[in-house]
């Protein structure tokens, strides 16, 4: 935002930001009777007092002010992109007042106390039901926690011209990447996919995968799996071919991507098996759940895509979930860093960084995903767009966005389970954006 308003005149920019706030205040709210907007001593503040003297000017009764009890609209301007750390403790008391008043809360350009550029919230934090944001989306409202604070997100143009930036918001538009199938391909050439795992009482987690990677359009699957799970795999598995797991070696040499770890469990020697996988086969592959117990860096040239939730990845780095669920971008980056792979983390606001490349920011939201074996199914579908010869991170962020899609499409979202998601996964992806 500071190379973007470079040479503008702040209060030509104040102003339009301003009117922009007001002028969704009035759409959203035609009937509010007391709009009382809490401004701080910043251009954020300037931003709400332009709001309310535009308000005024439209008949509304607004004003400026810290006594919100009564207020149908609170305006929060008290912090904006520029703030960092934690409120001190009239600040704070401000933001609770304002998350308190049982008012609707318009947030101008992010909730005050979330941090615009990580979306951490080291202390208090506005509890916003709209967030009016300027010239473009500030990654700390889409990134959890920020992400939960913001409400609805409108962007409003202020008239700034686009700047590069350091990560990328990932739409439905990213389906338009995934290679359909052509005259002439095989099942092989469709996409091969090698799925490892499926101990006893654990099989349903590669069945999930499995068919995960089916849907979404891989054209063969295999399954390497403890033999005493074969039996189990023959009677639920219909279309994939079942391997015991001394074949893996070669059922790889069928395979265009390998997914490694769903049900593979914690027995003797499973850890040597993964780190083989990785280091001595050169097709892409994708590692969750069970392959990522324990894992340490490895030497890989193939294409590599690693999807841990907020505890695996926590283990991973040595902290615990609630730190990684405070600090996602920054423990997205340390991943990064030891691993040398694609990192895709896991939950609302699910995250894709690479070594050389910016981070991905899925934009929908599918809190249905929040059962079961969902994790499962993502892993099925980066296994076959990875098998369609995608490049790894747009692979990643790709099948995160199908997923949420065919979630949304599920015909119902309270009591989804990962089986309905892999159902609607060829309507996700057939529709397009």
């Amino acid at each position: 935002m500071k190379a973007a308003e470079a040479g503008h005149d702040v209060q030509t920019l104040m102003e339009r930001a301003g009117r922009a706030v007001a002028d969704e205040v009035r759409r959203r709210f035609p009937d509010a009777r007391r709009v009382v907007a809490v401004c701080g001593r910043g251009a954020n503040g300037g931003d709400g007092r332009v709001a309310v003297r535009l308000l005024r000017e439209a008949g509304v009764d607004a004003e400026e002010g810290t006594d919100v009890a009564g207020a149908d609209i609170v305006i929060d301007a008290l912090f904006g992109t520029g703030f960092a750390g934690e409120p001190r403790e009239e600040a704070a008391a401000l933001i609770q007042a304002v998350s308190g008043a049982g008012a609707q809360v318009v947030a101008v350009d992010v909730p005050s106390g979330v941090n615009a550029s990580t979306g951490e919230i080291p202390g208090e934090a506005v509890r916003a039901d709209v967030t009016v944001t300027f010239h473009g989306p500030k990654v700390g409202i889409y990134v959890a926690p920020g992400r939960f604070r913001a409400g609805e997100i409108v962007v409003a143009d202020i008239g700034l011209e686009r700047q590069e930036t350091a990560h990328r918001l990932v739409g439905a538009d990213v389906l338009r990447l995934v290679p359909r199938r052509e005259p002439g391909q095989n099942k092989y050439t469709a996409g091969s996919v090698l799925v490892v795992g499926g101990s006893p009482g654990l099989t349903g987690a590669v069945c999930l995968t499995a068919e995960a990677a089916f849907r979404a359009d891989a054209g063969y699957v295999a399954v390497a799996a403890p033999p005493e799970s074969l039996p189990v795999l023959e009677t639920r598995l219909l279309e994939a071919v079942k391997r015991p797991l001394d074949d893996v070696w070669e059922a790889v040499d069928r395979a265009r991507a390998i997914a490694i770890g769903p049900g593979l469990g914690r027995w003797p020697g499973r850890r040597e098996l993964v780190r083989r996988l990785l280091e001595e086969t050169d097709v892409p592959a994708v590692v969750d759940a069970d392959g990522l117990h324990e894992l340490e860096p490895f030497e890989r040239a193939a294409p590599t895509v690693m999807t841990p939730h907020e505890g695996e990845l926590g283990r991973l780095l040595g902290e615990d979930s609630a730190w990684v669920a405070a600090h996602r971008l920054e423990a997205l980056s340390r991943a990064v860093e030891r691993y040398q792979c694609v990192v895709l983390l896991k939950g609302d606001d699910t995250l894709v960084g690479s070594p050389d490349g910016p981070v991905l920011v899925r934009e929908a939201s599918a809190p249905s995903l929040a059962t079961a074996g969902t994790g499962d199914v993502l892993t099925g579908i980066v296994a076959a767009f990875l098998a369609k010869g995608m490049e790894p991170a747009v692979a990643a962020a790709a099948a995160a966005v199908a997923q949420a899609r065919a979630a949304k499409l599920a015909p119902a979202q309270r009591g989804l389970i990962a089986s309905d998601v892999i159902a609607a996964l060829p309507q996700a992806l057939e529709g397009g954006p």
